[in-house]
């Protein structure tokens, strides 16, 4: 209509600023007054309307008669002169007219949805490893693989190219989320306690600021602020040229673990996935950088278990959220981007999407493409290595694992299994010298991390509903599981002392950081702090003499190996931090495991590589240099637990060789397909 009205006014405008001569034929105004009428009635039906009052120009009919047909007659040697120009604009303006009313009454239908299944590339890491991002432009799929090296990067495959190219210097752990800058130039990612940018034009690699552990999930807006999540802790921002982080949520009483930012078109506000063991607190918020941590809305948006995104629609204020329900079906969620509520009911889009604990294997452009993966089973299997890196053998059936802790003779393991029905966590035992695998808990809830008693006689485990407490059940084949610990926090079992005497465990209290705690296993069992600061510690081992304990903390900025005398009488100075302590790793570390002699401390770094240290733990502790045994195999865990030490041999879940993986779909047009179903 604009267009029509521009048109109209230039007819009506004063001589000297027409297009058309002073003396334009009356017909030829006429024959524009028709073009441009609104109503189809009376507007001209085509342009051979059109050349039969041309032609009437032409041959020289008579103008019909007016009050003003002398001044007409005076003026015919103008517009004669004229005619060639005038008509050649009377047939532009009115072609153009008739074309613009054409296509605004009958617009083309929208493009109709397409589906269709891409093989992903044979490098790709298997499983809940094989994280992936399509670009905001939709025009690259990025995805992390490993090279003949074993070394886990990222690789950007073209949509309309049939081979990817290797993003030199984005070494990073298999299984980590990593994301785009909104103008599709550049892949932020953690990386050995780093975060990291990656020019995909130049490959210039800059490190933006230190990180925690590792980097879960992030997202930047077009201001060039950065927000990301980190496996322990809180959401952070830091500007994409660099500097300190700063959080932008806190810990409430809800308390777990704040991941997996996404902005949302304001670049102000953002949506989190704050993960707990209250179902009750578990889903997604939204959160503002104009509002302080810790008065951050604590009003839940969705009640899921992974992370969402917001993908925009035509109307700017009104799009949709992508998030996964447990059980796998991708849903559609109507958001106003404006209020800041969900606008209508959710519709599914995709069942059976693969998942990796609150991470989602799905992306989504903002042009309209979406791409997602199906769970892809018995991609993992326990397998041994020497020292030297070269396998050994494996261990039961492969299968959806995560943490796995050895029996204290090395013939068994239990280890954590997805149910791909369900979504739940459970444990299963892995007997070795009969090849053999079975389920060894049974309840409703997830039972995850563990640890064996020092007789091998037990084993103590995290399991919900609740704040995840302990429980012990007998490894003879006995049914039931004793509560060992209740309280308000999620705690998480991590080592038994060799005369089982005390257990090592991880409090996640709400309102501190992950502390030490110790439960003694005999007598009045009452726990008491081991090592309590304002920094996070975690994964606490004891030394095969039971002098020494090896942990994580982030007390420099990202997470190392220290380790600490320990004694049933600890004073409350030495918990909170003032006693001895030595450093083992240097440039990060994690999963800190003694050798079954005492006289080397192993530990995995950020990139999966197993590091080894000698150590001498008497009459006093000393480490030596730590040294590279062998580039692990990617993990499926973001958390610790993927691998064990049985004297010379390591104990990894491993991916396996030949499973085969399930392929990326990609759905094009897909809001187009919820708009008909609505």
């Amino acid at each position: 209509e604009t267009t029509t009205d521009t048109l109209a006014a230039v007819v009506r405008a004063e001589p000297e600023w027409s297009l058309l001569p002073p003396a334009t034929p009356s017909r030829v105004h006429m024959l524009l007054q028709r073009c441009l009428q609104k109503d189809p009635k009376q507007r001209l039906r085509d342009i051979g309307e059109a050349r039969i009052a041309i032609d009437e120009v032409l041959s020289g009919v008579p103008e019909p008669a007016s009050p003003s047909a002398g001044a007409a007659a005076v003026l015919a040697p103008l517009w004669r002169r004229a005619v060639p120009w005038a008509l050649f604009g009377v047939m532009a303006i009115a072609f153009a007219a008739l074309v613009f009313v054409h296509f605004r009454e009958s617009q083309p239908a929208p493009p109709e949805p397409m589906r269709f299944e891409v093989p992903v590339p044979e490098k790709m890491l298997s499983g809940s490893a094989g994280v992936f991002a399509l670009s905001p432009d939709g025009r690259e799929l990025a995805f992390v693989a490993a090279g003949a090296d074993g070394i886990s990067r990222i690789w950007v495959r073209s949509i309309n190219s049939l081979e990817p190219r290797l993003v030199s210097g984005s070494e990073l752990p298999g299984g980590t989320p990593f994301f785009w800058s909104p103008d599709s130039r550049y892949i932020a990612f953690g990386a050995s306690g780093k975060l990291k940018t990656i020019d995909l034009s130049t490959g210039t690699v800059d490190t933006l600021c230190d990180v925690s552990g590792l980097v879960i999930g992030g997202s930047w807006n077009r201001d060039g602020v950065i927000l990301f999540g980190q496996a322990s802790g809180v959401i952070l921002r830091v500007s994409a040229n660099g500097g300190s982080p700063t959080p932008v949520t806190s810990r409430d009483a809800s308390g777990g673990q704040h991941v997996l930012p996404w902005f949302l078109p304001n670049g102000i506000h953002f949506l989190y996935h704050r993960f707990s063991s209250n179902p009750e607190t578990t889903g997604i918020y939204v959160g503002s950088l104009d509002i302080p941590a810790e008065k951050q809305s604590s009003k839940r948006l969705l009640a899921t278990g992974y992370g969402a995104v917001y993908v925009p629609s035509s109307d700017p204020n009104l799009g949709r959220l992508l998030y996964l329900t447990n059980d796998g079906t991708l849903m559609a969620q109507p958001f106003n981007a404006r209020l800041l509520e969900l606008a209508g009911e959710a519709v599914p889009v995709a069942q059976q999407v693969e998942t990796s604990h609150d991470y989602g294997f799905f992306s989504a452009s903002a042009t309209g493409t979406l791409i997602y993966r199906r769970g892809s089973e018995g991609v993992y299997q326990l397998t041994w290595y020497d020292r030297e890196g070269k396998a050994l053998g494996t261990a039961g059936e492969p299968g959806d694992y995560g943490y796995q802790a050895l029996s204290p003779d090395g013939s068994r393991a239990v280890a954590i299994r997805r149910d791909p029905q369900n979504k739940t966590e459970g444990l299963w035992m892995f007997d070795f010298q009969h090849d053999t695998n079975t389920r060894f808990t049974f309840g409703s809830g997830d039972a995850v991390f563990s640890t064996w008693s020092s007789d091998g006689s037990r084993v103590i485990f995290e399991s919900s509903p609740g704040e995840y407490d302990l429980y012990q059940k007998p490894t003879n084949g006995a049914t039931g599981e004793e509560l060992l610990l209740k309280s308000n926090e999620t705690k998480r079992p991590s080592d038994v002392s060799r005369d089982g005497r005390f257990l090592l465990y991880t409090s996640f209290d709400p309102k501190r950081n992950a502390d030490l705690w110790v439960l003694p296993l005999a007598g009045n069992q009452k726990p008491f702090p081991f090592l309590q600061t304002r920094f996070n510690e975690e994964d606490g081992h004891f030394s095969p003499d039971g002098r020494w304990v090896a942990y994580v903390s982030d007390e420099s900025g990202r997470d190392e190996i220290y380790v600490r005398p320990f004694s049933s009488d600890l004073s409350a100075a030495e918990a909170s931090g003032a006693g001895a302590k030595w450093q083992v790793s240097y440039g990060g570390g994690q999963e800190p495991r003694w050798s079954a002699d005492g006289n080397q401390l192993h530990y995995l770094t950020f990139d999966w590589k197993l590091m080894e240290v000698d150590v001498a733990t008497s009459p006093i502790f000393q480490a030596g240099t730590p040294k590279l045994l062998f580039q692990a195999p990617p993990q499926p865990s973001l958390t610790y637990g993927n691998y064990t030490v049985d004297s010379k041999r390591f104990l990894f879940i491993a991916p396996t060789e030949h499973a085969e993986q399930a392929p990326f779909t990609v759905l094009l047009n897909w809001q187009a397909a919820l708009e008909k179903r609505q």
